[in-house]
């Protein structure tokens, strides 16, 4: 134990030298401290580097209950402890003459235990399980997002950038000069980029970055969509990970592919397997295939999230998984050996990365733990089934609405056992109540339909 500690401090110590050398060599002047709410929205306080020392013993404090789910007004102090591996220089800065800096940071109480409200610190607990069982969680997502014009206060309109189509290059793509410097901004910050294409609908395009451990690579995603959002502005255009924004056209997705590692080994993959799969990896597709609808409002959290998710479309809802097959909600890539991974296809980015990684991941491990046996594959076109098809052979579909999703979350135990009683009950609290001021408003639609008719 001591050595540990010992080694950790070491890589602290070194970690921080380093941190300091840059803040020399780039005249950092001011520290961005950022954390995320229960739905994921990122927010900082900013302070000046001058204050690092503080920053690292975490000794900065803000106003809990001024954060959606956080604290009481009667108990509210809380306070920031910085992941030092996260740290990086904003490139849009650097042209000031003087630039700035973030880290990432979890969220403690005044007695330096973590807050349970923190959804980063809910990761850190099923890292925490899966390390206990002998795993490390690895994850690769797949963002997608639309960029739109915006009007003369710089406010998002409904005029989609481009007209491109998928694969598109320029002069059809006229996002690929704004994903070029998305690309540009990211690989200085530390991604390690692996592509980046115009998507299948208009407007609509994907930047791939390499795989990580699972909490990096939440770590990652919401760095993505906060830097996806703010190159976006420069070209007066606005990025939206918002699932399905267009009616008629493709949603956004993000592509779950998540795999679990035995040191270094890959314990998803067996080469004496027909498919070249161990049985953890069996078990842990078992274990997501009975926790999915119990998870989905968290996968797919907003009211808009299941205007993407409907049956009779290309959309990933039927409860299914397949070696190759795309239209089952789980797919097992073609690539094996350490790349051996399984893809969930249904959540959306609008999704708190940490909560969306958990409940997952703890989905897998409860399929691992329990033993449970996977259902065959779907290997047929499950789009182009018919109902009667689909029933015979026992796929069910994913909850239709977020009313449905969220009566799942609590018939179920997963998000319980998963996000913790805190942010588990202010999660439903806060989507229960979405629903009810989306049920009760009055839609354009509706305007539209009956207005003039009645």
């Amino acid at each position: 134990m001591g050595e540990t500690l010992t080694s950790n401090t070491a890589l602290t110590a070194a970690a921080l030298e380093q941190i300091k050398a840059t803040i020399k060599e780039k005249s950092v002047e001011l520290l961005h401290l950022q954390f995320v709410d229960i739905e994921g929205i990122l927010k900082h306080v900013t302070v000046t580097s001058e204050q690092l020392e503080d920053v690292v013993e975490g000794k900065i404090m803000f106003d809990g209950s001024s954060i959606k789910g956080f604290s009481p007004i009667n108990n509210s102090d809380l306070y920031l402890q910085p992941d030092l591996t996260t740290f990086a220089v904003l490139p849009w800065t650097v042209e000031q003459g003087y630039s700035e800096g973030r880290f990432l940071c979890s969220v403690t109480n005044p007695d330096g235990s973590l807050f349970e409200g923190d959804t980063r610190n809910v990761l850190k607990k099923t890292v925490k399980r899966a390390a206990d069982n002998g795993y490390t969680i690895s994850v690769g997502p797949e963002l997608e997002f639309f960029l739109f014009k915006t009007d003369d206060n710089g406010y998002a309109t409904q005029e989609i950038s481009d007209k491109a189509g998928y694969f598109e290059p320029s002069p059809h793509d006229l996002g690929e000069r704004v994903r070029l410097e998305i690309y540009r901004a990211l690989k200085s910050m530390g991604f390690t980029i692996e592509a980046s294409h115009h998507e299948v609908a208009e407007g609509q395009h994907e930047i791939n970055f390499k795989y990580a451990d699972v909490l990096t690579a939440a770590d990652l995603a919401t760095t993505y969509k906060w830097v996806v959002k703010t190159v976006a502005k420069k070209f007066g255009l606005h990025a939206t990970f918002m699932p399905k924004p267009v009616f008629g056209i493709n949603g956004s997705g993000m592509h779950v592919n998540m795999s679990l590692f035995n040191e270094s080994e890959n314990a998803f993959f067996d080469p004496e397997d027909t498919l070249q799969l161990s049985e953890k990896a069996y078990q842990f597709i078992a274990g997501v295939l009975v926790n999915v609808k119990s998870f989905a409002a968290v996968t797919n959290p907003l009211v808009n999230s299941y205007k993407r998710l409907v049956p009779g479309y290309e959309a990933p809802v039927y409860i299914a998984w397949s070696a190759s097959n795309r239209s089952a909600l789980i797919r097992i890539p073609a690539k094996k050996g350490l790349a051996t991974r399984v893809e969930l296809r249904c959540p959306d980015p609008s999704s708190n990365p940490y909560l969306t990684f958990a409940v997952i991941a703890s989905a897998g491990l409860d399929g691992i733990e329990k033993g449970l046996e996977a259902p065959a594959p779907i290997n047929d076109d499950i789009f182009h089934m018919s109902d009667e098809e689909r029933a015979f052979r026992g796929i069910e579909n994913l909850p239709g609405s977020l009313a449905e999703a969220v009566n799942e979350l609590e018939a179920g135990e997963i998000a319980f056992n998963t996000l913790g009683e805190h942010v588990y009950n202010e999660y439903v609290s806060m989507k229960k109540a979405e629903w009810d001021s989306y049920r009760t408003a009055v839609h354009a639609w509706e305007i539209e339909n009956y207005q003039s008719k009645f």
